[in-house]
C-alpha cells in the first residue's frame, strides 16, 4: 500500500459514505412527510417508527441503491482529480491506468462484499421487523386471494384446498392424496383443516380416509385429526417477495427446492431474489470500472457532463435490471441467465472503455 493507494482510498470511502448518507436522510424525510398522517392518526411511537421501521429500512435503500451510489461517488471525486490535473500528474511520473485502477478495484471488491454479507446476513431479520410494523400500523395484514390451490408436499403426496383465510389460519374444503405408480393409495378429505403455529400441524376437522388397496376400499372418518404435511400456514400468509426477503441464502435454497417438489408456479421469483443478492454487488466493481474510465480524462463541461454520464448509465444499468427480470416472468430467460446479462454486457463495456481511457 502506497501513498497514493491511501489517498485513492480514502476520498473513494469519504464520498461514498456521504452520498449514502445524504440520500438516505433525504429518502427518510419524504418517506416521513408521506406517512405523518398515518403516524398520528394511529398514535405509533417514536420509538418504533425510529428502531422498528427506519432502523430496518435503511439496510434495505443501501444494498439497492449501493451500486448506483459507488458509481455516482467514483465519477463525482475522478472527475475532480481530472479537472486539478492530478491523472496527468500520476500518469506522467510513469504509474499505469492498471496501477491508478488497484485502490478503485480494493474498494469496490469491499464495497461488493459488505452488500453481499448485508443481502444475506442483515437484511433477512430486518425485513421480519418492517413488515410487522407495516402491517401493524400502515398496510394492514395481508388476505391471500388464491383460489384452488394445488401443491405437491413430498413426492406422491398432493395437497389441495380451495381457499385459505391468513387471519385464522384455515384452509377450506381440504384434500390430501397419496399417488403410486399403481394409482391413488389413499386420500383424505375435510371441510377445514386448521394450521396449528404451536405444534406446527394441520389440525382436519369432520374429516373422512379413504384406503385403496389392491381388491378392497376401506373408509374411515373422524372428528379431528392431526397431519403433517411440508407446507406452512406462513407460507400462505405472507406475500412471496416478501417472504423470501426474510430468509437467508440457505433457507431461500431450502425454500426453492421445496417448491419444486410442490410443483410451485412462482419459483421464479425466489431464484430472481438468489441472484439478484450476488448479481447487484458484483455491479459495484464493473461500474467503477466504467466511472474511472469515464471521468479520468479531462474534458469540457468537467465534473457536471461526467456526473451526467455517470447518472445517465447508472439508470440505464437499472432499467436493463428491471427489464431482464421481465423477460423471467415472460418465460423467455431463465432467472440465473437474465440477472447475470446486464452485468455481462457492462462488463464489456468497462473493459472497452477502460482500454481507450489514458494510459
Amino acid at each position: 500500500m502506497k501513498i497514493l493507494d491511501w489517498y485513492i482510498i480514502k476520498k473513494f470511502l469519504s464520498t461514498y459514505v456521504f452520498a449514502i448518507i445524504a440520500m438516505t436522510f433525504i429518502i427518510i424525510i419524504f418517506d416521513i412527510s408521506q406517512r405523518i398522517d398515518s403516524f398520528v392518526t394511529k398514535q405509533v411511537p417514536l420509538s418504533s417508527i425510529m428502531l422498528d421501521y427506519y432502523a430496518n429500512f435503511v439496510p434495505y435503500f443501501i444494498n439497492i441503491f449501493s451500486a448506483l451510489f459507488t458509481f455516482i461517488a467514483v465519477i463525482f471525486f475522478t472527475s475532480k482529480m481530472a479537472s486539478h490535473t492530478e491523472i496527468v500528474a500520476m500518469l506522467s511520473t510513469g504509474v499505469s491506468m492498471g496501477r491508478i485502477m488497484r485502490p478503485y478495484l480494493m474498494v469496490a471488491t469491499l464495497i461488493a462484499l459488505a452488500n453481499c454479507y448485508i443481502a444475506n446476513v442483515v437484511i433477512p431479520p430486518a425485513s421480519v421487523r418492517r413488515y410487522n410494523f407495516e402491517e401493524k400500523y400502515l398496510k394492514g395484514p395481508y388476505y391471500n386471494k388464491d383460489r384452488h390451490i394445488h401443491r405437491q408436499t413430498q413426492p406422491g403426496y398432493y395437497v389441495y384446498f380451495e381457499s385459505f383465510n391468513v387471519r385464522n389460519q384455515t384452509a377450506y374444503n381440504f384434500s390430501l392424496e397419496h399417488i403410486t405408480d399403481e394409482g391413488l393409495a389413499s386420500k383424505l378429505t375435510s371441510s377445514e383443516a386448521v394450521w396449528d403455529t404451536a405444534a406446527t400441524v394441520w389440525r382436519v376437522s369432520r374429516y373422512v380416509i379413504r384406503a385403496i388397496g389392491d381388491s378392497s376400499e376401506v373408509i374411515s372418518t373422524g372428528a379431528a385429526l392431526d397431519t403433517l404435511i411440508n407446507l406452512t400456514g406462513t407460507d400462505l400468509s405472507v406475500r412471496v417477495n416478501k417472504l423470501v426477503e426474510t430468509m437467508g441464502y440457505r433457507e431461500i435454497n431450502a425454500y426453492i427446492d421445496m417448491l419444486k417438489l410442490q410443483g410451485a408456479a412462482n419459483v421464479d421469483e425466489v431464484l430472481i431474489e438468489k441472484h439478484k443478492r450476488f448479481a447487484y454487488p458484483i455491479a459495484s466493481i464493473i461500474l467503477t470500472i466504467i466511472g474511472v474510465a469515464l471521468s479520468s480524462r479531462k474534458i469540457r463541461g468537467g465534473i457536471g457532463l461526467h456526473i451526467g454520464l455517470g447518472v445517465g448509465l447508472s439508470f440505464a444499468y437499472i432499467l436493463f435490471q428491471r427489464f431482464s427480470e421481465m423477460f423471467v416472468q415472460g418465460g423467455w430467460l431463465t432467472p440465473a441467465i437474465a440477472l447475470w446479462i446486464p452485468n455481462i454486457l457492462f462488463l464489456a463495456v468497462a473493459i472497452w472503455l477502460y482500454k481507450v481511457a489514458p494510459q
